[in-house]
């Protein structure tokens, strides 16, 4: 039987696991798997998939003014591999990829939509936009039902164009982390044994993502718990100079560590005692993988409910739930965290029993009969 050829299309990605896993569980007897990668430098992924010998294409992209070139460069390597189906990520990947497939007459055209109301609330002249690749394509995955309504309701998107497949996790990952490489990281941040309890945050440097109701919550922590360590990992974004100031003013610098990326993000979540995560509303996360990854690593969370964690996180069932923008909420779960031990149990068994419905083969499942 002839394989059916799908090309992935990906925008301003540098290393993604999600994209690895696909790579190493699609079924190849079924399935033969390319990608085009659109960077401003030759990403990591780009190497791994080479290493793995998965036909991979890197093009120079650095934003807008690139726009022309890549648009060719993409148009002639699909006229020339034809693919069954193209599946594009992240908006430049979607306009470029979609409307080079669309005019070669490629007839399977997905996008997955990895924003929800994002463009609605802070940049809606962008809108149009993601109206122009949903008309572009043939079909939309829709990784959380906050995504879906989205598309939807405020879009107006038809139904049976929708595909809603929640992101998939390899949910032994996080739990498969041997001692010696957690002793690793506590050695390369310069973490000691009496920084303790440590707090964790992996969230991008933005306003939505609530990081600066985390940091006042923290400073009331430490009160109680003055050798408490606050680590911030994926410390980007258009917001660094806000929060950073806010750290300085808040917290002594003996009290938390800045972490701008790791590679190792399974044993990072076992750096840490509790997490937080609080978003500022309910739909301006799409998905929210921190979720799910925090959950599966077994670690005691402080949610503010928005993306997918409206579909399953329960209120001190699974994690802790907090009003949005309410540092005062976030301090009373950690303290509550921190010193019952029975309902931190609690959260974890229940946490781990949660996310089942997040595993990488129900994921793989989904995308293969969409692909097919």
């Amino acid at each position: 039987m002839q394989r059916i050829k799908v090309t992935y299309i990906l925008s301003n990605i540098d290393k993604s696991v999600a994209f690895e896993w696909i790579a190493n569980h699609l079924n190849t007897n079924r399935f033969k798997l390319s990608f085009i990668l659109l960077h401003s430098e030759e990403p990591y992924l780009h190497r791994w998939l080479q290493e793995k010998k998965i036909d991979s294409i890197y093009i120079h992209h650095s934003g807008k003014e690139s726009y022309p070139r890549s648009f060719f460069k993409v148009w002639n390597i699909l006229k020339k591999t034809r693919p069954d189906v193209v599946h594009s990520h992240l908006i430049d990947a979607n306009l470029i990829g979609l409307t080079a497939a669309n005019l070669i007459g490629i007839k399977k055209r997905i996008y997955t939509r990895h924003h929800s109301t994002f463009h609605h609330e802070f940049f809606p002249k962008a809108v149009k936009w993601d109206k122009i690749a949903n008309n572009l394509a043939t079909d939309i995955v829709a990784i959380s039902e906050n995504v879906k309504n989205v598309l939807k309701d405020k879009e107006n998107v038809l139904s049976n164009k929708i595909h809603l497949i929640h992101h998939g996790f390899d949910l032994e990952a996080f739990q498969m982390v041997s001692h010696e490489r957690v002793t690793d990281l506590k050695k390369k941040y310069f973490i000691s044994d009496s920084q303790q309890p440590i707090i964790g945050v992996i969230s991008r440097y933005t306003y939505w993502k609530g990081i600066q109701y985390i940091i006042p919550a923290f400073k009331e922590y430490l009160i109680n718990h003055p050798n408490a360590l606050l680590i911030l990992a994926n410390a980007v974004g258009s917001e660094k100079n806000y929060i950073q100031k806010l750290l300085k003013e808040n917290i002594p610098k003996e009290n938390y560590i800045e972490i701008t990326f790791e590679y190792d993000l399974f044993a990072l979540y076992q750096l840490f005692n509790i997490y937080v995560h609080t978003p500022i509303n309910k739909e301006i996360e799409a998905f929210g993988q921190t979720y799910v990854e925090a959950l599966a690593a077994g670690i005691p969370s402080v949610f503010t409910l928005s993306g997918v964690a409206s579909e399953f996180v329960k209120n001190e069932e699974n994690a802790l739930v907090v009003e949005y923008k309410n540092s005062d909420e976030i301090v009373n779960a950690l303290l509550k965290l921190t010193e019952e031990s029975v309902l931190r149990e609690k959260l974890i068994q229940n946490g781990k029993e949660s996310i089942n419905q997040f595993s990488l083969a129900i994921f793989i499942q989904k995308l293969e009969t969409l692909y097919a």
